[in-house]
């Protein structure tokens, strides 16, 4: 029915391609793409059946990406390459006429800064091309915006207060590690925390503010403040909200190792000269931390993520909790991912089916809360994400 192209062969490739191969009825051909050509090979043996092409492409060159675009005409892109790729990787797709999906918004690889503006301001371009550029369609961003949709199309008249919490109780037995891309992980959570509050934004120092929020099945663990990209389309799309923050768990163990190479400079991104070389030192320190894809065999324990939301339903206060749960281990057993990558991957492959399928349309760019969600919500369970849901009962992060 329908070609896709997969750009990037981390632990979240891995999965949207795993993934892709297991929906013949939408995705009938598959070709995964990345840098390293042999991480590609390695995932389509995998999964075996010659379900999936391969190709090495340097996502950061225009010309490469439409030059293999063109050869393998997909209708779709996925862009599960770095955020610093968001944008050649919409550039070939705009001169190649093709859609476009990816699951991180842009940053510039320079200014530890991520931001909608840059993806945004394609959306006349994508529209006069009558193209669709889905952003941000993975969990947190992706799943949680579509929580946030179905919230207001059947639960709400007005969404007030917005809290996203993201709890990750798995033990990976690393001394330190991050769940995906190091680089990407470090720059995020050292940055200044930021959240919404009465028309504007409020400025908080890095993991500044914290607290103990009880999750389901889990129990309390402490959770910090952070700014992340979904809070900025969130408030866009639904102006009633009068606050939104977004709140993630570390564990003290976690925290000490980051602090420790904060402090002799370990995740700068400013270039050092070592031995005639200009040496960037977060991308060494990403160079000797653990691959993150390495962490599913015998990752134990599970994530939890969802939105708790309080707001006005018939003139009524109204709160709303839905989450999903994912056990580590169950993702491993059915695509060979820890959970991080499996609840990242597993949207990103049913945002584009709802694209290809005509479930989800238009022409720009648009993010995943602009959708209708109830496909969406549908199709979370049928392909390993369950979601639960708590009506009118006392918010955990209220407590």
């Amino acid at each position: 029915m329908s070609k896709v192209l997969i750009i990037g062969a981390g632990g979240v490739g891995s999965v949207v391609t795993r993934k892709c191969a297991a929906v013949p009825e939408v995705f009938t051909d598959i070709m995964l793409a990345s840098r390293t050509l042999e991480k590609c090979d390695q995932i389509a043996r995998d999964i075996g059946g010659d379900r999936v092409k391969t190709a090495q492409v340097d996502a950061d060159n225009v010309p490469e990406l439409v030059e293999l675009i063109n050869k393998f005409k997909p209708d779709m892109v996925i862009n599960v390459a770095l955020p610093y790729q968001d944008l050649t990787i919409m550039e070939a797709c705009l001169e190649t006429k093709t859609h476009y999906l990816d699951t991180a918004n842009y940053e510039p690889k320079d200014v530890a800064k991520f931001e909608y503006s840059w993806q945004w301001a394609y959306h006349e371009r994508f529209k006069d091309a009558g193209l669709l550029a889905i952003l941000g369609c993975g969990f947190d961003p992706g799943v949680t915006g579509v929580f946030t949709a179905y919230a207001a199309k059947h639960y709400f008249d007005e969404i007030h207060y917005l809290d996203i919490v993201d709890c990750n109780a798995g033990d990976h037995g690393k001394a330190f590690a991050t769940n995906f891309n190091p680089e990407i992980n470090i720059r995020e959570i050292t940055q200044n925390g930021r959240y919404w509050e009465n028309g504007k934004w409020v400025e908080t120092e890095p993991l500044e503010i914290n607290k103990p929020i009880e999750y389901p099945g889990i129990g309390p663990r402490d959770s910090y403040l952070l700014f992340h990209e979904e809070l900025e389309s969130l408030v866009k799309h639904f102006p009633t909200i009068k606050r939104a923050r977004f709140w993630m768990t570390f564990g003290k163990q976690y925290i000490n190792y980051l602090n420790v190479l904060q402090d002799v400079g370990m995740t700068s991104i400013k270039p050092i000269n070592f031995k005639g070389l200009d040496i960037v030192p977060l991308e060494f320190l990403k160079a000797v931390l653990p691959e993150p894809a390495s962490l599913g065999e015998g990752y134990k324990g599970q994530t939890s993520i969802g939105c708790q939301i309080r707001g006005i339903k018939d003139g009524k206060e109204r709160t709303y909790y839905v989450w999903n749960n994912t056990e580590h281990a169950s993702a491993y057993r059915d695509v060979k991912a820890q959970g991080i990558s499996y609840t990242t991957g597993v949207p990103a492959m049913i945002g584009a089916m709802m694209a290809l399928t005509g479930k989800w349309a238009g022409k720009g760019v648009f993010n995943v809360e602009q959708f209708n969600p109830d496909p969406f919500m549908e199709a979370l369970p049928k392909y390993g994400l369950p979601w639960h849901e708590q009506i009118d009962q006392a918010l955990p992060v209220e407590k």
